[in-house]
């Protein structure tokens, strides 16, 4: 016999018997009933197995007649369906007034409002606040003589600086005629200026906004973003002191200087103003605007002081 490895004993074949059984029985004895006993005890056990195998089938025979009873009974109810969503009541913005689904209807309320500017050789954009005087920025009519406005409706309309204030960059124009469209008789009035509405709620980081104006040129231009922070200590104007600014990644390009920023209901919040840029690039989504009510207060001093 082969030596057994240390430590794992004798090994065990096929026809290993462990010394705690006894063996196997022999073919045709019945399972349980001990060598030696009488007959009645084998008899005793298989009344004992006929009668658990009568229960199983009484058991078998009363659940099918009673699945049948049930299935007779009729088809199961159908499922009552869920009830409607509730719709979502629109959200009240500061002001008041629900906020658009969109920026289209805030881009309507603006374009009439806004004007391109031309001074000199030079050009930027500014909004009406009445029905004479335009707010723009002081960088883009500095050492101007000349001046006029083009509106929405094509119309040129000569006008002159009433005043410019270049530690906030705010100056006002004020329309000295009507103006002509292109073409017109002489004569043919265009109406008065369509003044844009200013905010009066406070201006929030991540609202959606509309930078308006004539980037390049390009009257009538919007572009979209939101508002990407408050209180951005930036330098405005030419060489001016470094203010509070409102940060957007609305595009904001050359000519746009002057245009206003409008919330979601064409309200003014800022007066766009500059842009950061990296060297050599253009716009890379960082423009700043001068906060409304400060813009809005140097018109106000200069239109007193200078009509």
């Amino acid at each position: 016999m082969t030596a057994a490895p240390p430590g794992l004993g004798r090994p065990r074949g096929p026809g290993f018997v462990s010394p705690t059984l006894g063996a196997w029985p022999a073919p045709g004895t019945p399972v349980g009933v001990p060598d030696g006993k009488p007959a009645a005890g084998a008899a005793r056990w298989r009344r004992t197995l006929l009668a658990g195998l009568a229960v199983m089938a009484l058991s078998a025979a009363s659940g099918a007649l009673a699945g049948g009873y049930v299935a007779a009974d009729g088809p199961a109810p159908e499922l009552a369906a869920p009830p409607p969503a509730t719709p979502l009541t629109p959200v009240p913005g500061p002001s008041g007034g629900a906020v658009p689904d969109g920026l289209v209807g805030a881009a309507a309320t603006a374009l009439p409002g806004v004007v391109s500017v031309r001074a000199g050789r030079a050009g930027g954009s500014g909004f009406a606040v009445d029905g004479r005087h335009v707010i723009t920025n002081s960088h883009v009519v500095s050492g101007s003589t000349e001046v006029s406005v083009v509106g929405q409706d094509g119309r040129r309309r000569p006008a002159e600086v009433v005043g410019r204030d270049p530690g906030s960059d705010i100056a006002v124009l004020r329309v000295t005629s009507p103006g002509t469209s292109p073409g017109a008789s002489p004569g043919t009035s265009s109406g008065a200026l369509r003044p844009l509405r200013i905010a009066a709620g406070d201006v929030r980081v991540g609202e959606p906004v509309l930078a308006v104006g004539s980037p390049l040129g390009l009257s009538g231009t919007v572009t979209a973003g939101i508002v990407s922070a408050l209180d951005r200590e930036v330098r405005l104007g030419n060489g001016g002191a470094r203010q509070t600014a409102i940060q957007t990644d609305a595009s904001i390009n050359p000519g746009n200087s002057g245009g206003p920023l409008v919330n979601a209901r064409g309200e003014v919040v800022g007066v766009n103003t500059a842009i950061a840029t990296l060297d050599g690039s253009g716009n890379i989504g960082i423009g700043f605007a001068i906060p409304i009510d400060r813009a809005q207060r140097a018109a106000e001093r200069i239109i007193r002081n200078g009509g």
